[in-house]
This record gives structure tokens, sequence and C-alpha cells, in this order.
């Protein structure tokens, strides 16, 4: 286990410096307020009705990046600071969140299959450890437990990759309805891409320390003797 706990350590710290530079670039670009005043509700409704979307609410949700689409009952979660800003950084969030409600309206599959993978992932969230920490003790004895716990590891790990084709077309229809319908000026396109690119490195560096540690476990299963 001391491996999987180094790597869970360099991992975690790779991941702290993203999420540290994420905030630095969301302060940053907050600073760029938009001429047009919108604000990120604003753009959240407008995106949507641009989209002939109409069953779906912008509400504001407490904390700092806890912006969110709920596809259960429809509604874009912007936290307080997006909800009534109007900068660069708001306006990315925003569109960023409304991508995933045209995601869903238009059946995206990869949002929908990782939306079907969620109650998977839930459960084994929860048994996983203990299946791995027993697996590994006992792998000489019982492989098979470590072989459950090896396969439990890699449904999360599947649900990361999953995430990051969603993240990115999210991104991508954000900032192409931007431009499009001149909602920001090239300072604000810019200041809101580069938010949006730190906001995915979250994602990916989740993504590969998922990869990292399934691979070490499946390394121990294979080299048992």
């Amino acid at each position: 286990m001391i491996g999987a706990y180094i790597i869970g350590a360099l991992i975690g710290v790779v991941g702290m410096l993203a999420g540290m530079q994420l905030k630095r670039k969301f302060k940053q670009y907050s600073q760029i307020a938009l001429q047009n005043g919108f604000s990120g509700k604003e753009i959240a409704e407008k995106m949507l009705v641009d989209n002939g979307i109409s069953d779906v609410k912008v509400v504001s949700v407490r904390g700092q990046l806890t912006d969110h689409y709920n596809p259960m009952n429809k509604t874009v979660n912007l936290s307080s600071v997006v909800y009534s800003e109007r900068n660069a950084a708001a306006a990315a969030v925003a569109a960023h969140e409304v991508g995933h409600a045209i995601q869903h309206a238009t059946g995206y599959a990869m949002l929908g299959f990782r939306s079907k993978m969620v109650p998977v992932v839930n459960i084994a969230g929860k048994i996983m450890p203990f299946v791995l920490m027993g697996g590994i003790a006992m792998v000489n004895m019982f492989p098979q437990l470590l072989l459950i716990g090896i396969i439990f590891f890699a449904s999360t790990t599947l649900f990361s990759l999953i995430t990051l084709p969603v993240e990115f077309d999210a991104s991508k229809r954000a900032m192409v309805w931007l431009r499009t319908n001149n909602m920001v000026t090239q300072q604000e396109h810019d200041g809101a891409k580069d938010a949006l690119k730190w906001a995915a490195m979250t994602y990916v560096v989740a993504a590969v320390g998922s990869i990292a540690t399934l691979l070490y476990y499946v390394s121990i299963y294979m080299n048992r003797r």
C-alpha cells in the first residue's frame, strides 16, 4: 500500500496546485468586467433561450466553485459569485454549465453514459477501499478479492475518463456561443477561455491520477506469488 500512498500524495499535490491555479485565474478574470453588463445568471438564461431550452431554471447555490448542472431537476446551479457578478470569469462558468444543459437537451451520448454510471460509481466508492485493502493483504492467498477491488476501481477510472469529453464539450459549446453571439470582447473571450482551460485541468489531473493508481493495483495483482 506504500506505493499507492506515494502515488496518491503526488497526484494530490498536483491536483492541489491545479486547484490553486484555477482559483487564481478565476480571481484574475473576475477583474475583467463585461462590457455588455450581463451577470452570470443573465448569461445563462440568454444562452438557454438562444438554444430553445425553456424547462431549465438558473438558481444560486452556496460555496465557491460549486457550479454544476443537475439533470435530475434540470437546474443550472451557479455559485453566488458567478450568479450575480458581471465579469469574464462569471460568463465563462455560467456558459459552461449551460453547455451541460444543452448536452442533456440534445441527448449527448457521453453525458448520458456518465449519468448512468453515477449509481455504480457511488456504490463502488463506498466498498472499494475495504476490498482493496483486504485484497492486498491477502493477495497470495485470495487474489480474487484484489481482482474484485480492481474492477471496482476501474469503474471509477472509467468515470473519470468519460468526464473529460463531457467537460471539454461543454466548454467548447460555451466559448462558441459567447463568441458567435458577440457576448464578449476579445479580451473577455481570452480570459473566459483561459479560466475554462484551468477548470478542465483539474479533471485531467484526476483522470491521470486514477489511471496511475489503477495500474499500481494491477501490478500488485500481476506480480503476486
